[in-house]
């Protein structure tokens, strides 16, 4: 018979008051005194513990000896409404099952409170915590809702390989595949490493951005998205940085810029609203421990029209600003985060779609404006964390995507040309990191606290 989940007892109580229930979880803690005991268990369903209250009339110690915090224990009871204070409701226990016990003096996650540098070396069980459920739960809610999101749009979710041979974004900062020994790598003529003997016959490495073969599926399906894994091989030890990540990259035929920007608010605005709407108690737990301005964070996102601002236009507002900021501003810089979030937290106060950045500091495979300096990228900018999204309408031109890549050296791509070679269209589409998306719907600092098992230089752990 299938057990109650916690999260479905407080959603439903009222139709549950009276009746007999069956929980499953583990101990979050126990306390009591020589006539009764109560323990707060938590099945991972809810922010919520459900109070199972023990009468020593009926329970003896030897019966719950092994009833400590980090335990996992079956109750069988009757729920009624409780009398104390910090919950609605409670479990009057009628049978106990010990499913596995946790020694006290050795299990990591006691009652007390644990800095989250702390619970990063404990990453296999930091998820028993309560921050650190919340922060899963409302992960699952977002991946869902980028899901839903572009299904009931007519998208169709198109799988990129993990393995390939180009380099999307052109950095060079990949991981490298092979199979080859490394003690005794096999060299051709010149000296070079022989490729040829690899397992691919050729160079690989895992992928940065699922973008390029995402473009492919765009010329034959029309709008696709890919959701996966990608990675970056960037010896980047900051709060807004993983060597591996999960990235939603939408492509879209027929699309222009315009119509770029326009889908890129309607769907991180819609993402928003399912998190607020789905994970209300998560989001309030999360506001009221890390970051008391988080919901209404969430609400400026949502209720504000994103400001359309040419990137020549941000440089000048900066530089007229009259702030002293760190990192210098001039036209042609790669903007710092400190330089977009002045343009959305002091200056606009709403979310910043910037827009047409020089071409010097964009990917090649992105449109030349008629300036012939600029090209027709847009980085959508929010409140804390700066870039969330980025994106451009793609060079659709066979010549100028051609000459583009012949200057940056880029050469083994005529798959990639062969869709402007046969059929050419308009297209556009845009990138998000997901962990920077459940980093702003968290109000976490650090990007390695919303993924289960974080991928940094020097750790991979698990």
């Amino acid at each position: 018979m299938p057990h109650n989940s916690i999260k479905s007892l407080f959603e439903n109580s009222a139709e549950w008051i009276g009746k007999v229930v069956d929980v499953k979880g583990w101990v979050r803690s126990r306390r009591g005194n020589k006539y009764v005991q109560f323990v707060a268990l938590n099945d991972g369903t809810s922010i919520k513990s459900l109070q199972i209250v023990f009468d020593l009339e009926k329970f003896n110690d030897e019966q719950l000896k092994g009833v400590t915090t980090g335990s996992a224990i079956h109750v069988r009871g009757l729920l009624v409404e409780s009398q104390g204070k910090g919950q609605t409701i409670e479990v009057q226990a009628e049978t106990l099952e010990l499913y596995g016990t946790a020694d006290p003096d050795t299990y990591p996650l006691q009652k007390k409170g644990h800095s989250l540098e702390f619970l990063r070396e404990k990453a296999h069980l930091r998820p028993r915590t309560n921050t650190f459920a919340a922060v899963l739960r409302i992960r699952h809610a977002l991946a869902y809702a980028i899901h839903k999101f572009f299904n009931d749009k007519g998208f169709y979710y198109f799988h990129t390989p993990l393995i390939t041979a180009s380099d999307a974004e052109g950095a060079g900062a990949q991981f490298q595949v092979t199979t080859l020994p490394l003690e005794d790598l096999p060299v051709d003529k010149e000296g070079n490493i022989d490729y040829s003997k690899d397992f691919f016959g050729k160079m690989a490495s895992l992928t940065v951005s699922g973008q390029l073969e995402g473009e492919l599926g765009a010329t034959a399906l029309g709008c696709i998205y890919t959701f996966g894994p990608t990675f970056r091989a960037e010896n980047s030890n900051t709060p807004r940085h993983l060597s591996e990540f999960w990235m939603i990259e939408p492509e879209m035929a027929f699309y222009e810029i315009a119509d770029n920007m326009d889908l890129a608010e309607e769907f991180i605005k819609y993402c928003i609203t399912y998190a607020l709407e789905h994970c209300k108690d998560d989001i309030e737990f999360l506001a009221e421990h890390f970051d008391k301005e988080l919901p209404e964070r969430l609400k400026f996102v949502v209720e504000n029209e994103f400001i359309r601002l040419p990137y020549t236009e941000g440089v000048k507002i900066l530089e007229e600003s009259g702030k002293k900021f760190e990192f210098p501003v001039y036209w042609g810089v790669d903007l710092a985060s400190e330089h977009e979030r002045y343009l959305v937290e002091e200056h606009f106060k709403k979310p910043v779609i910037l827009t047409d950045y020089p071409k010097e500091i964009k990917a090649f495979y992105m449109k030349l404006n008629d300036d012939g300096k600029t090209v027709r990228a847009m980085d959508v900018l929010f409140p804390k964390i700066g870039e969330i999204i980025g994106g451009s309408q793609r060079e659709e031109d066979f010549d100028k995507l051609k000459n583009r890549m012949e200057e940056l050296g880029l050469e083994g791509m005529d798959w990639y040309l062969d869709t402007r070679r046969y059929g050419s269209v308009p297209h556009s589409g845009f990138g998000l990191g997901f962990e920077r998306l459940v980093l702003f719907v968290t109000g976490m600092q650090n990007i390695r606290d919303v993924i289960p098992f974080p991928r940094y230089p020097k750790n991979c752990e698990y």
